[in-house]
């Protein structure tokens, strides 16, 4: 008798084990949600490997086009002839930010980086582009407010690797996907981001 309840307790436990192992990436994309929308900077240092995730947007994420210049502007792009280091200068910048990945963040990738910016980015927005958010629900919708939110759906699920995707309501062709590393037993960090492709302008 005593085998037999100690053999219940132990499926119970087993059971209870393997869905919070299943559950956990899915717990993560929440910590890391309200850890943006709470500006918790030490949480989300926690939760995003920052330089992975530099890596994955910058090729991803372009320079703004510059300004169209008249045909006799001096400040056009510099002539081989006339500024030959300048010319060498401008054709090997392309190839400059990949070779040093330790350097600070583009100018164009910062929006991305800051907790306002991931904050979007997970409810599958650009940064700063999301609709003002409703005020908290108070009492027992307190409760209940994390049932009516919109979910990420479920691309893809391993023992290491997780996918994500999430889209604005309404807007199903825009799909951001979250790439989750597990890099402890319940513990599961932001590795990569895939923007949904939006026409240039």
């Amino acid at each position: 008798m005593v085998r037999r309840q100690l053999f219940k307790i132990f499926l119970v436990c087993l059971v209870l084990f393997g869905l919070a192992f299943a559950a956990a990436p899915w717990f993560a994309y929440r910590a890391l949600k309200a850890n943006a929308r709470d500006q918790d900077v030490a949480g989300l240092a926690e939760m995003v490997d920052f330089r992975a995730l530099r890596t994955s947007l910058r090729d991803q994420v372009r320079e703004p086009p510059p300004p169209e210049r008249a045909a006799g502007d001096r400040d056009a792009a510099p002539d081989i002839w006339r500024d030959p280091m300048g010319a060498v200068r401008r054709a090997l910048e392309p190839f400059a930010e990949p070779l040093a990945p330790l350097t600070p963040a583009p100018a164009r990738l910062e929006p991305y980086l800051t907790p306002a910016g991931l904050y979007d980015v997970v409810r599958g927005y650009e940064p700063g582009a999301a609709p003002p958010e409703p005020p908290p629900a108070q009492g027992v919708g307190r409760l209940t407010a994390p049932l009516r939110e919109p979910w990420p759906s479920l691309r893809y699920w391993g023992i290491n690797r997780t996918r994500f995707a999430v889209h604005p309501p309404g807007r199903p062709n825009e799909v951001t996907v979250l790439t989750f590393q597990r890099t402890a037993l319940f513990r599961w960090t932001l590795v990569h981001v895939r923007l949904p492709e939006r026409p240039e302008a």
